[in-house]
């Protein structure tokens, strides 16, 4: 599998269960170790440079990752300290995520109480805390509602065009329409990579669903 990403651009991962997708993306985080070939990450060799590489993005588990019985406030206090933030810059850098993403109202909160769309915001916020060049986002509109998708989507499009690069796994077919490119993956093996109407032409019928693309890409193989 060789692919490159470019800088702002928004890049889906998708593919059926078992296809390799979670392993790519994991090796791209950092999370697991490069069994072969060359992975760099914003230029850095991840191999060779795991520390490097990693300061340099944002990750965003499929699963509220971030500690449940601290507040809000707390929470990002942390990750600020953990991205080195100290000082004058980490309260600016705190109080701009928490204006940015809208959470303000439950600053006070313990996070593993609050709903669900306040707690993706806050993992978006302590993801972003020391402004990276990437964020990686593992499933993250999983168990949320349509409206609080629309919302998150919206947030995702802003960020790149401020230059965030964007890499995401979804299910949800019909969100690969916000992408800039995706990557469809099976068995472990790219199968058809370019922007949704490249695919929707590669599938035979440029006015299908992606979900109907999806799948006839996938049993064309």
């Amino acid at each position: 599998t060789s692919f490159t990403v470019q800088r702002g651009e928004v890049f889906g991962l998708l593919g059926p269960n078992g296809a390799g997708k979670t392993t790519t993306f994991r090796m791209l985080c950092g999370l697991l170790p490069v069994t072969s070939g060359d992975l760099r990450v914003a230029g850095v060799d991840v191999v060779k440079s795991r520390t490097a590489a990693r300061s340099n993005f944002g990750y965003v588990a499929q699963k509220f990752s971030l500690y449940g019985n601290l507040s809000v406030m707390e929470n990002l206090e942390f990750f600020a300290g953990v991205y080195g933030l100290y000082s004058q810059k980490k309260d600016d850098r705190i109080e701009a995520v928490i204006k940015e993403f809208r959470l303000n109202d439950v600053r006070d909160m313990i996070a593993g109480d609050l709903p669900g769309g306040y707690k993706q915001r806050l993992s978006m916020a302590a993801a972003l805390m020391h402004e990276p060049k990437i964020l990686f986002l593992d499933e993250p509109t999983s168990g949320i509602d349509p409206l609080t998708r629309r919302n998150f989507w919206r947030q995702i499009t802003s960020l790149s065009k401020r230059g965030t690069t964007i890499i995401i796994t979804t299910h949800f077919m019909d969100e690969s329409e916000y992408c800039d490119r995706i990557m469809i993956q099976d068995a472990g093996k790219l199968v058809v990579l370019g922007t949704p109407d490249e695919v929707r032409r590669i599938a035979g019928d440029e006015n299908c669903t992606m979900d109907e693309a999806f799948i006839s890409v996938i049993l064309k193989k």
